[in-house]
């Protein structure tokens, strides 16, 4: 990795990258000191790391940076995302969610009903995720949805069906926010926020979920490039907040056969890229069941981090996205699927957790 000393890029920003054993006082003594030579910092934590990014004009140089202490190196980053970039962090972040890693040698499955529809509907379908390998429960109580018309999801009464399905299967759980408004509240049920593929550029909703101390599961937006998908990332980022994990779900393309186009090469572009997590929603890409196995098999084979996928004990009457959701045969065969192909790939499938998970309100902001 090149170091700020020895670039001669003018147009590259320096990350100051603290040591492991730093603690929130050092990043404040950099920003201090960053702030003082007229410019401007901001330290980001996730992921068992720490970065403080200079985003002004300052005096401050990098050598003066490596003096102050808990710094253990200052990087020079050319990429216009730079809290992110691979460049700040050689080793890829893994994620933690209520325990649940995603990313280095694990590949985690993250399953559930697209829509929570009523508590029986939502408990059986956590349990079948569970029975299939399932570490993380994926559940919407807030459905953004193109049709005003479509079900639109059940609000907070849905956020407290997942709290009470948490408690019964002890899987944490992922959920969508889609107004900077429900976010204290969602994040006070929720053990991960999502940002959808609608909302990937609702800078408002982005900054929003930075700044609320949970894991994040962005998204790429249907229309989006990887490098604006990485620059939605930085947002959540420039407010305090590395435990993000990207989403690959489909783009939209000239091509009908399918719902969207998966675009399974921005897996390993983002990973070259960024530093964070990648996983790939097989469910939304495809948007039909057959093809769900098939795409969750190639996005394990290219290097995904994880899969998020649609589980519904009686897809034909599902209210959301029935036709793509696993059940039955189909949800088996995925679970043998993912009990050898990760092995051989040398990554095995995060367990399930034994105890039963649970959130404990907002997380106060880091000092």
């Amino acid at each position: 990795m090149p170091s700020a000393s020895t670039t001669a890029d003018a147009s590259a920003k320096l990350v100051a990258v603290m040591a492991p054993g730093a603690g929130p006082d050092d990043a404040a003594e950099v920003v201090r000191a960053v702030t003082a030579d007229g410019g401007r910092a901001l330290a980001s934590r996730g992921g068992g790391r720490t970065l403080v990014g200079l985003t002004g004009t300052a005096r401050t140089g990098p050598e003066r940076l490596r003096a102050l202490p808990g710094v253990a190196d200052v990087v020079a980053v050319t990429a216009p995302y730079q809290l992110v970039s691979r460049q700040t962090a050689p080793e890829r972040t893994v994620v933690r969610v209520a325990g649940v890693p995603i990313g280095g040698d694990h590949l985690t499955l993250i399953a559930g009903p697209c829509a929570v529809e009523t508590p029986d509907q939502a408990l059986a379908a956590a349990r079948m995720a569970k029975a299939a390998g399932a570490a993380l429960l994926r559940g919407g109580a807030y459905k953004p949805r193109t049709s005003p018309y479509a079900f639109q999801g059940l609000g907070e009464e849905g956020l407290r069906v997942l709290a009470d399905v948490r408690a019964d299967t002890g899987l944490p759980v992922v959920t969508e926010v889609v107004d900077p408004r429900d976010v204290e509240l969602v994040a006070s049920y929720a053990d991960m926020l999502q940002v959808g593929t609608r909302n990937m550029q609702n800078f408002a909703l982005l900054q929003a979920v930075g700044a609320a101390r949970r894991p994040v599961l962005l998204k790429r937006g249907m229309n989006a490039t990887i490098e604006e998908w990485l620059l939605a990332a930085e947002y959540i980022a420039e407010r305090g907040n590395l435990d993000i994990v990207l989403c690959e779900r489909g783009i939209r393309t000239f091509e009908p056969a399918t719902r969207n186009t998966l675009d399974i090469s921005a897996v390993p572009v983002a990973q070259r890229l960024s530093h964070l997590p990648v996983i790939v929603d097989p469910s939304h890409s495809g948007g039909r069941r057959d093809l769900v196995l098939p795409l969750s098999r190639a996005a394990v084979a290219v290097g995904a981090d994880g899969l998020i996928v649609d589980v519904h004990p009686s897809p034909d009457a599902a209210l959301c996205d029935g036709a793509q959701a696993l059940t039955g045969a189909d949800l088996a065969e995925l679970s043998r699927t993912l009990e050898t192909l990760p092995a051989l790939l040398g990554r095995s499938l995060t367990p399930a957790p034994q105890a039963p998970a649970a959130v404990a309100g907002l997380a106060p902001l880091p000092g």
